[in-house]
């Protein structure tokens, strides 16, 4: 049973944070021992344990598996409406869609009421954390950006949602009406008009992605005239028509209000938005966004818009399950570590060799069990590959992050959230995976932040047309003073291609080297300003939640390749060789 409290009330908040990080080790071994008593009967465990609840049986006879191993049970739940009790014996109430993908698909992973009180627990746990590090909140709003999309019922009579989205509707009590419109281009417009009216009373800003926070930026930047006219004139646009929307703007919008509007043309009419969050809502003390993970390529464009302002990353979490919360909510955004939050699910760790990619995990499942470390037992500096044992039907379930142990909260590690073991782009024998591509394209870019350039985002493909393939990353580089049609440079830019494939790994440089290349030159294209919103678009028209979307870091879908190229605005190769000796 998860203890109550009000998160408002640091000092008991602080007593139980306290108490359950310092006994980390013997609350995950009553975790696991409450998952397997409960769930040993479950068709799943009865294969492994014939009925027993023995934890050393479990860590000898359960096997390490990914998303696809255990596909085929979530499908009989999901797609036949077979009973919960094939996974979990609590009761399955809804699938969650995972923002990552498994085989170009989105998992679909079970939830249960119960599970929501767990994930209630640890945001309480989280908002103590902040109570604690920023003195005020509680006296001014926060201004949380969430869209929805319609549910989805699979076959067997399960809705389908994400995470964000089941927070939402399960607790429609908790939030405005708006929230709840479908249309997320009207229920975005409602969210930042109400969110113009109450300017002075915000306190916080956020999404639940970096990469969402920049799209509202980008969508106020569309539309910021046209909201300041409906708070001069007191009237809404005719295209908002939703009625949630309507009825919960008309609570706030209640008169005409030229000075509040005027204040706002001030302030968007400058020709820089630097620090635009910070002019707009001017009492905001943070900005709440992940930033961890693939979400870091986005630091520099947010701390360019919100004016020096802290970005909180405050919590590390999935559609599996909620992991760890950040103690340190004001460190630097590339210094997150995350304190794993013992109670929430039984967590194991694969050894990574720090001298090699993830692909080291890749072994025989005879040998993975041979190597598993338990929470207590991680080492600092070591890197290891996270396993999750949850009560909803997941058991030594791997999610594919790569942790890096930083140091410890009491008797509990921290981790830094290093990668995802995806290959992203592949030619020949060449794997080039997300992290390694990051950092490359930082690297990158040190040529081109002197000139007042940031990136905005990016993705990448491997172009196979020609012969030898080569690697193509588009690029959306924005000035620091607004400018729509920058000019590239483009001894600059070839060198950037340079820079990208010199920071790759060893076996790219020896597939370029070859006397006859088995890789061609690696190539920029340089997009419009707006093409990566376009990209964002396109997949959620095909499905995908605005809250939890992700770029992907590998263009697989030819329509998405044809949008990207369709806004290119100029084309850069590398015109070296990469040096094997670095």
């Amino acid at each position: 049973m998860l203890p109550t409290f009000d998160p408002t009330a640091t000092e008991a908040g602080s007593r139980i944070l306290e108490d359950i990080t310092s006994n980390a080790g013997h609350i995950q071994e009553q975790v696991l021992e409450e998952i397997l008593t409960k769930n040993a009967s479950t068709d799943y465990l009865k294969g492994f344990l014939n009925g027993h609840s023995d934890k050393g049986l479990f860590k000898n006879k359960v096997p390490v598996v990914d998303y696809e191993d255990i596909k085929i049970y979530i499908d009989r739940i999901a797609l036949d409406g077979e009973p919960s009790r094939i996974l979990t014996n609590e009761s399955i109430t809804e699938l969650l869609k995972s923002s990552g993908t498994s085989g170009g698909k989105q998992k679909w992973i079970p939830k249960t009421a119960e599970e929501g009180e767990r994930r209630a627990f640890i945001c309480c746990l989280r908002d103590t954390v902040l109570n604690r590090y920023l003195q005020g909140l509680s006296d001014g709003k926060a201004l949380l950006f969430v869209l929805i999309n319609p549910d989805i019922h699979t076959p067997g009579g399960l809705v389908l949602r994400t995470a964000s989205e089941s927070e939402m509707k399960n607790r429609k009590d908790r939030y405005p009406q708006f929230i709840l419109c479908e249309d997320t281009n009207q229920s975005l417009y409602s969210q930042l008009l109400c969110g113009l009216v109450q300017r002075d009373a915000i306190a916080s800003v956020g999404t639940y992605f970096a990469s969402g926070l920049l799209r509202v930026i980008k969508f106020f930047e569309e539309h910021w005239q046209e909201m300041s006219s409906n708070i001069r004139t007191g009237q809404m646009s005719d295209w908002i028509t939703d009625p949630n929307c309507k009825r919960a703007v008309s609570l706030i919008l209640s008169k005409q209000m030229p000075d509040l509007a005027d204040s706002i043309d001030l302030v968007c009419q400058e020709k820089s938005w630097e620090g635009i969050i910070k002019k707009i809502w001017p009492r905001t003390k943070y900005v709440l966004a992940i930033i961890t993970g693939s979400m870091a390529q986005y630091i520099p464009a947010l701390e360019f818009y919100t004016g020096g302002l802290p970005v909180v990353s405050s919590l590390y979490g999935s559609s599996e399950a909620f992991f760890g919360i950040n103690m340190k909510p004001l460190c630097s955004p590339y210094d997150v570590s995350y304190t794993f939050i013992p109670n929430m699910a039984y967590y194991e760790f694969l050894p990574i060799d720090n001298h090699q990619g993830p692909n080291c995990t890749n072994r025989k499942d005879a040998h993975l069990k041979d190597h598993i470390v338990d929470l207590a037992n991680v080492k600092i500096g070591q890197h290891y590959e996270l396993l999750v044992t949850t009560f909803t039907g997941l058991y030594r379930y791997r999610m594919g992050d790569i942790l890096l142990v930083t140091g410890f909260h009491n008797s509990t590690p921290q981790f830094k959230f290093v990668q995802r073991t995806n290959v992203v782009l592949s030619i020949h024998t060449d794997k080039t995976t997300e992290q390694d591509l990051q950092k490359a394209v930082a690297i990158a870019m040190q040529i081109l932040q002197p000139l007042g350039f940031f990136l905005l985002d990016y993705s990448s493909y491997a172009d196979t047309s020609s012969i030898p393939g080569h690697y193509v990353l588009f690029w959306e580089l924005q000035l620091r003073p607004n400018d729509d049609t920058p000019e590239f440079d483009q001894v600059k830019m070839e060198k950037c291609c340079s820079l990208v494939e010199q920071s790759l790994d060893q076996k790219y440089k020896l597939l370029r080297n070859q006397s006859i290349s088995t890789i061609g030159p690696l190539e920029i294209r340089v997009v419009k300003q707006g093409t990566f919103n376009v990209l964002m678009d396109f997949y959620v028209s095909q499905g995908t939640s605005l809250n939890q979307y992700k770029t992907p870091k590998n263009i697989k879908s030819e329509k998405a390749i044809v949008i990207l190229d369709s806004r290119v605005v100029g084309k850069f190769y590398s015109r070296e060789v990469p040096n094997q000796d670095s």
